[in-house]
């Protein structure tokens, strides 16, 4: 590892100049991107089917081919996964990253081709990584080793040339040799799919090592954390790992965990967002501190951008990346190397910049509550809650919210369920900031909140530790991709969590 550790820093800081190379015109090599896709694709299945011999742009492509949600390539991927060939995209496909929403019982199965494994998810952590050391030229990040927290691991034969696992158990399967030398825990441990068992391997291995960067969710990322220190007596993690630099993370929102993290690490060091799912590696934080991920244009994903409001329409509007705006919502919409087309993935995200772009995630097209004209989004709640909990001195694990109708007594409300790390000193006096803070990060709460005329003050309720945590064991769904959901336009999450907790 000594000697593999500075030749793999060495690669990463020289591929400064292939960012460079589409940073200097995304939206043409974007345009680039999507002819080389429908090119590849032509003599598919798919690409007979929608005549791509014959499109020769953007606008023809759009005006041919519809925009997908999973239910509709669920037929093309179920053949695909019974073993036929050159379906949606020209080459094999032996895996598929299973993917399950955050409140659906419902499991996607999304292609992984050998192009989406190279020419995106690897591709991408590669560029993360010399985007780090672009902007820490000093950094000893490859002298010890990356502790990945990564979801359920376990991989699934479909038949003899097919096989499924979470997208963590896709890319540890099919990553290079050499990575097991520069990763912890060992495989035995990360293809576990028990977590208290998994956890508590996970601490007796990593404990004695040189952990110089560790990747996760934020919430197993704390629960792994705390063992460690009931484990080692010490009061920090940076007495554990004293090297420790850098922590990625993605898949949820930062704001709520930044200060409960900090006070467990017990030194600053480096955080990087990443935009990394079972559809692609879309984004990543170039500037740390800075709001925003940059968008990866040369990644085998061509984009299209749908305004919010057209969600549910038979014929969606798309832009392309030349037309967005800052500071509006578009759900992203794909065609990838993996044979994903005009494919909705399900987020909301917001540009915060157009030199370059950047992007944030803002919630779930599904998750949000807008049942009074609120349009309030998860961006928005993780705001509230973090300034909620400076104001009271209280941390936060997880929450969720749900509207409270209109009665014949009064007006609607949010109800909320907070999960408390550190109560507040006040728990009316969080909620009346919690309130405070909706206000200011959102207008259309603000109007609804005037004067109480149709929304009340929220309804704040704490409730005991672990609550989530048997939900989603309840539901199945505990593990590393499984979310929490933030936000709900109806109550049927909110009941659910308010019934283990009576």
């Amino acid at each position: 590892m000594k000697l593999l550790s500075p030749a793999i820093s060495r690669l990463a800081r020289m591929r400064m100049w292939d960012i460079d190379s589409w940073l200097q015109d995304p939206v043409s090599t974007q345009r680039e991107v999507l002819q080389d896709l429908v090119t590849a694709a032509q003599y598919t299945q798919f690409g007979l089917e929608y005549g791509f011999e014959h499109l020769f742009n953007t606008k023809e492509f759009k005006q041919t081919v519809p925009v997908h949600d999973y239910d509709a390539l669920k037929p093309y991927i179920e053949r695909m996964m019974n073993g036929e060939e050159n379906v949606l995209w020209p080459t094999p496909i032996q895996w598929f990253a299973k993917s399950s929403g955050t409140t659906s019982d419902k499991s996607k199965f999304i292609p992984i081709s050998d192009e989406s494994l190279k020419e995106c998810h690897y591709k991408a952590s590669k560029d993360v990584l010399t985007l780090y050391y672009h902007n820490f030229p000093a950094s000893n990040l490859l002298t010890g080793k990356g502790l990945v927290i990564g979801g359920s691991h376990q991989v699934h034969a479909i038949n003899d040339e097919v096989q499924f696992g979470d997208l963590s158990a896709v890319l540890m399967q099919n990553a290079p040799f050499w990575s097991n030398w520069i990763r912890t825990p060992d495989l035995s441990i990360a293809l576990m799919d028990e977590w208290e068992e998994k956890i508590e391997k996970m601490a007796e291995q990593t404990i004695s090592e040189n952990i110089t960067s560790i990747s996760g969710v934020p919430t197993w990322t704390i629960v792994l954390f705390r063992r460690i220190l009931e484990k080692t007596g010490k009061s920090c993690i940076s007495e554990v790992w004293p090297n420790l630099e850098l922590y990625l993370h993605g898949g949820v929102s930062f704001v709520p965990y930044r200060e409960q993290m900090h006070q467990l690490i017990g030194k600053p060091i480096n955080y990087l967002e990443m935009y990394n799912a079972s559809e692609g590696f879309f984004a990543a934080q170039d500037q740390p501190g800075s709001d925003g991920m940059l968008l990866f244009a040369d990644h085998g994903i061509f984009y299209e951008f749908m305004p919010v409001e057209e969600y549910g329409k038979s014929f969606p509007d798309t832009i392309g990346l030349h037309e967005v705006e800052t500071g509006k919502n578009y759900a992203p919409v794909i065609t990838t190397n993996g044979g994903l087309w005009r494919y909705i993935v399900g987020d909301t995200i917001q540009f915060v910049s157009t030199a370059p772009y950047r992007i944030k995630v803002t919630g779930r097209l599904k998750h949000f509550i807008n049942a009074f004209g609120e349009e309030l989004m998860v961006d928005n709640s993780d705001a509230a809650i973090a300034a909620a909990c400076e104001k009271t001195d209280a941390i936060v694990n997880e929450y969720t919210a749900a509207p409270v109708y209109f009665s014949a007594n009064g007006n609607g409300a949010h109800e909320w369920l907070i999960e408390f790390e550190k109560s507040p000193s006040s728990l009316e006096q969080f909620t009346l900031e919690l309130d405070r803070a909706l206000q200011r990060v959102n207008s259309d709460y603000e109007a609804k909140r005037y004067k109480d005329i149709a929304l009340h003050l929220p309804v704040v309720r704490a409730i005991d530790k672990g609550s989530f945590h048997r939900w989603l064991q309840q539901k199945g769904k505990l593990g590393g991709q499984h979310k929490v959901p933030r936000l709900s336009n109806d109550r049927r999450v909110v009941e659910e969590i308010s019934g283990i907790t009576e």
